[in-house]
């Protein structure tokens, strides 16, 4: 029986089950979202992976589009041996061997962002559904440096254990991201709306970054948004994000890029780039959106520098940075934020890839009333009254609509009692183990 088949059964029969293992499940076998854009591979001299290989990036030119997407990939960060080597598992950099040349069309690559695709793509029981950037030119810019786009070095990094030989490293990201920016200026030279967006390791970029693509590709108007990699607030070591700030503005010299940065920026405080992108930009529309559960970035941004944290102790680091990221976005005017609690996807890491169900959020949940308990579904004690805004909904009134919206939702356990989130939760979590 194929998937989708066996995926109806279940939810008719209202059962609940972990997929079984010995299915070879992928994303393609659950979701009508990936695209079969005509790509264009870009290799420009001087651009490099971590491992030295050339770096590539694609671009979809859509005819008569003049709005366009740039897209930076995800996928953690390196700063030591362990790390770079892979070591570290899943707290280790992607694409550690390079970039092949057909990896725009890779299952992972082809479904990871609705908003590459236009959509957020149908799943089982649910429609796919036209989405802001429908039609949008693209630039897809993997990720293969281990520095978040934005390092500019190279380091040689020995082995601990002295078991294996010195690793060299080149931490090119910046270099990459501006020679490709400098192409894009010649290729497109009449853009009316540019967002510039990312995923963990690729929302660093969106947000350290848009200035310098903002200024090189000059649009009409201008979109920011980060998907789960906050530069969070840490002035001082009293901040939680300040050991992991200090350890890669020098190990990927990060003075390269603040030296591009306006004065508002100030370079002792990576978090400050909040503000000087809404000073530099006032009328551009710029946004932060993750989950206050995060328990993949937030193992990045404290585990390797406070020993023996609990999940709970590493999240409550994170909500603790999050409360000083929202207050910053606050004492803006034109900064927005879409901040759901938690998905069991991916461990409540990043709301807009592979699919938005699951990514709404909703200020005003609350748990349901006596008689309230019947409504459908029966199982979901959690209710949402009036607020409940979808991440495509978000989208909608940020970008065609010009607004700024400030959503951030309570503790809940909507998601976990959500029959469709039940269904579809185990069944995405099994493909992604697979990319």
């Amino acid at each position: 029986m194929n998937l989708l088949k066996r995926t109806l059964l279940m939810a008719a029969a209202a059962v609940v089950t972990v997929p079984d293992t010995a299915t070879a499940i992928g994303i393609e076998d659950l979701v009508d979202g990936g695209n079969n854009y005509p790509w264009q591979r870009v290799e420009l001299p001087g651009t490099v992976c971590g491992n030295g290989s050339q770096y590539k990036f694609w671009v979809y030119d859509n005819p008569g589009s003049r709005d366009l997407l740039v897209l930076f990939e995800g996928g953690g960060a390196c700063w030591d041996y362990p790390s770079c080597s892979g070591q570290e598992g899943i707290l280790s950099a992607a694409n550690r061997n390079g970039l092949p040349d057909d990896y725009i069309t890779q299952f992972g690559t082809q479904f990871v962002s609705p908003l590459v695709n236009g959509a957020d793509p149908g799943l089982p029981l649910r429609p796919k559904n036209p989405i802001v950037t429908n039609g949008w030119d693209v630039v897809y810019m993997p990720y293969c440096t281990g520095d978040t786009h934005v390092g500019n070095s190279e380091v040689t990094y020995t082995d601990p254990s002295g078991e294996n030989p010195p690793l060299t490293w080149r931490h090119a990201g910046f270099t990459n991201t501006r020679a490709a920016m400098d192409y894009l200026a010649d290729r497109f030279e009449s853009i009316r709306r540019l967002l510039v967006t990312g995923f963990s390791a690729g929302g660093v970029a969106s947000v350290a970054l848009y200035y310098e693509v903002r200024r090189t590709l000059n649009p009409e108007k201008g979109y920011m948004l980060n998907d789960s990699g906050p530069a969070f607030p840490a002035p001082n070591a009293t901040f939680n994000s300040r050991p992991l700030h200090e350890t890669i503005r020098e190990t990927w010299d990060l003075e390269s890029l603040y030296a591009e940065l306006p004065a508002s920026f100030d370079p002792d405080d990576l978090g400050s780039i909040t503000r000087m992108l809404a000073t530099e930009f006032p009328n551009d529309q710029l946004a932060y959106t993750g989950y206050s559960s995060d328990f993949n970035f937030s193992r990045f941004s404290y585990e390797r520098f406070y020993a023996n944290q609990s999940e709970e102790e590493i999240l409550a680091r994170w909500r603790e940075d999050q409360a000083n990221l929202v207050d910053a976005m606050n004492a803006t005017q034109n900064f927005s934020y879409h901040i759901p609690w938690q998905r069991p996807i991916n461990d409540s890491h990043c709301t807009s890839i592979i699919t938005f169900i699951g990514s709404h959020a909703c200020p005003s949940i609350r748990k349901k009333r006596w008689f309230e308990i019947f409504e459908w579904p029966w199982s979901q004690s959690w209710k949402c009254p009036g607020t409940f805004t979808p991440l495509e909904t978000f989208l909608d009134k940020w970008v065609d609509g010009d607004r700024r919206l400030r959503l951030i939702e309570p503790e809940n356990g909507y998601n976990e009692e959500d029959p469709g989130m039940r269904i579809v939760g185990p069944l995405i979590n099994d493909a992604l183990s697979g990319l």
